[in-house]
């Protein structure tokens, strides 16, 4: 009876191989399959005497054919080759609507565009075709910043709404594996092999590692926990769902479903490529374009907020509504400083110069601080102005119709103050803009005793601090209301008349009559509207009529001293901009998209190549090769037919046996 075991043993054998190595052949193309192979061992020896007999052949269990080590590593590349992938695809998109690098017509040509249309108008600041051109360019530049910025700020939702998709993904493929887990551990509590549902869990793990960056352990009991971004997802049969979601300060992060304790230093996978974008790299583009755009409404603005057009000075200014009253709530805190308002009473021609002074204004309730309607309240005292704020903003006009208005630094035609003891004092008339960095004031002293046009008199003209200006000659060889530039953009015209030695008189010089920036921040006579890159425009009152572009510094509006200015803001470098100009910026921040996307592209063909090798490491020990399976069937075939004739001899013998018995 040792041989009929012997040969059923070897049949048996024969036909699970057969069935394991067809169970090779048809997942050959399967995706995360791994080759299966039958361990056979000798069965029990019986001893015959001093001989020892052969109990035939063991089937042992099916194994799957596995390096685990290998496994991990190509998880851990998948995931890095889904992440590189993931920000590559995107930072393209975002290029080709920046359209920098594969062409013309983006942001950067608006740009020059618009400082060219200045360049134009400082030579025709009176004609409206410049006027109209400027306004134009400005629209389009404004409409480019806008185009940019909304199209990150819709990228930014489609990201996040994309991400939302892959948790959900991946909240299912959590619970598909703790399912799993548990069918695989039933199976080997039972003794009964499981290595089809380990490899369907496996690939599930490997999908996983597609969305996310996950880390494994195998339990002796054929289960595998699971970790995905640092969150233990799976415990043996238990899942954990997992959820995205924004921090306080905006970024994105995922977090135990319900937990709400958001981490954002998520990498692998798709959903750490999102991750990355969103929180770093497109985070950076959106804050850096919106800086840019802050800075060019806020310098231009400073400068527009003095200056005047074609019309001339205001009988009203109107601000635009805003979030806060409160100035040091405002962005930037608007906190001390002096606002100069000149005022010029039309049926005289007399031109005076008011001023309030943030810092002495007491705050009418004290407890929120100084507020527009305290600087409103303050700016109504002045003669010839009223003034008031409500919800629709800041408002200004004129207290009666022989009063016109303007924030222009020019100089007032009359000294400030003067000390002239000769009893026939030449008339003096003063002009000009000041070309300075700060405010100031002159003062004029005469030195030697003489008629203004004879003798040897002078002005030594002095600063603040008491540094000489210049020396003027105003005795022999100088005209009689002659114009006279002191060099520093302020010029004086002499009557006839007398000066004593040490007589004097002063100059108050302005280079800036907005000193807080309340003015600018609160739409007075501003040029752009807007706080970043989605909402910069052309002030509507200069759209309706582009004669309003502030192009002179000076009384009569006929100089072009402010488009000069407005013209330096492309060559100024710009601290919050790294100290770089704004067009240098903004090549900066199109160049760093381009090399970006450079590094993604060289990881993204580095990690191809790893992947592939180590796929090709995987296939050799795990891979299913039809022709070797064919020669292992082969044998099986063989196998089986030998033993399928041994039999049919024991049984032949055994029948001639039986016939001679």
């Amino acid at each position: 009876m040792g041989n009929l075991h012997i040969g059923i043993s070897g049949l048996q054998a024969a036909q699970k191989a057969i069935d394991t190595i067809g169970n090779n052949i048809a997942n050959a193309a399967t995706p995360g399959y791994h080759r299966q192979r039958l361990n056979l061992n000798p069965a029990y020896s019986a001893i015959s005497g001093v001989n020892v007999l052969g109990g035939g052949v063991e089937s042992g269990s099916i194994t799957r054919k596995i390096d685990n080590l290998l496994e991990k590593e190509i998880l851990r590349q998948n995931s890095s080759y889904s992440q590189i992938n993931q920000e590559l695809s995107t930072l393209q998109i975002v290029e080709s609507a920046f359209g920098e690098l594969s062409g013309g017509g983006g942001l950067n040509e608006a740009l020059d565009n618009f400082f060219n249309a200045l360049s134009d108008l400082s030579n025709n600041t009176s004609e409206i075709i410049w006027q109209q051109q400027t306004v134009t360019s400005a629209q389009t530049m404004a409409s480019q910043f806008r185009t940019l910025g909304d199209f990150l700020s819709d990228l930014d939702r489609q990201i996040v709404l994309e991400a939302e998709n892959l948790i959900e993904h991946a909240n299912a493929l959590i619970n598909k594996i703790a399912i799993l887990n548990d069918d695989i551990e039933k199976l080997e509590l039972r003794g009964t092999g499981a290595d089809n549902l380990q490899d369907e869990r496996d690939q599930l793990i490997t999908e996983l590692s597609d969305i996310i960056g996950v880390d494994t352990l195998e339990r002796d009991s054929g289960v595998v926990d699971v970790t995905a971004g640092g969150i233990a997802v799976v415990i043996a049969t238990i899942p954990t769902e997992i959820e995205v979601g924004t921090t306080s300060d905006g970024s994105l992060g995922i977090s135990i479903k319900g937990d709400l304790n958001y981490s954002t230093s998520i990498s692998g996978g798709k959903l750490g490529g999102i991750i990355n974008l969103k929180n770093s790299l497109l985070g950076d583009v959106s804050d850096d374009l919106d800086t840019m755009a802050l800075q060019l409404v806020r310098n231009m603005n400073e400068y527009h907020v003095q200056g005047i057009g074609s019309y001339g000075s205001f009988s009203r200014l109107d601000g635009w509504t805003m979030t806060t009253e409160v100035l040091s709530e405002m962005d930037p805190p608007i906190t001390s400083g002096e606002i100069f308002i000149r005022v010029t009473d039309t049926s005289t021609g007399v031109v005076s110069r008011g001023s309030i002074d943030l810092s002495t204004i007491t705050p009418a309730d004290a407890g929120i601080g100084l507020t527009i309607s305290d600087v409103a309240a303050e700016l109504d005292s002045i003669t010839g102005i009223n003034s008031w704020y409500n919800t629709d903003g800041l408002h200004i006009e004129r207290s009666a119709s022989n009063y016109e208005f303007d924030f222009l630094p020019a100089v007032l035609p009359s000294a400030t103050a003067s000390s002239i003891s000769s009893g026939n004092p030449p008339s003096i008339e003063l002009s000009g803009s000041y070309t300075g960095s700060s405010n100031d004031t002159l003062t004029f002293t005469a030195t030697g005793n003489g008629s203004v046009g004879n003798g040897t008199l002078n002005l030594a003209v002095t600063d603040g601090s008491g540094q000489l200006v210049t020396t003027l000659s105003v005795g022999d060889g100088y005209a009689i209301g002659e114009e006279l530039d002191l060099g520093n953009g302020v010029k004086v015209k002499l009557g006839e008349g007398d000066f004593l030695a040490g007589d004097e008189f002063e100059c108050d010089v302005f280079a800036d009559t907005d000193m807080p920036g309340l003015l600018a921040a609160t739409g007075m006579n501003c040029f752009f509207s807007g706080t970043g890159a989605s909402d910069i425009g052309v002030c509507s009152d200069l759209v309706s009529d582009p004669m309003r572009v502030a192009t002179s510094l000076e009384a009569g509006g006929v100089d072009n001293f402010n488009v000069e200015k407005f013209m330096s803001i492309a060559d100024e470098s710009i601290s919050e901009l790294g100290n770089t100009t704004i067009q240098t910026f903004y090549q900066k921040l199109v160049t760093d998209i381009g090399q970006e996307m450079s590094l993604r592209d060289v990881q993204k063909q580095n990690l191809e190549g790893i992947i592939q090798n180590l796929s090709n490491q995987r296939d050799e020990v795990s891979g299913v090769d039809i022709n070797e399976e064919a020669a292992q069937l082969l044998v099986f075939e063989q196998m089986f037919n030998s033993m399928a004739k041994f039999l049919a001899t024991i049984r032949e013998t055994m029948d001639y046996l039986l016939t001679i018995a």
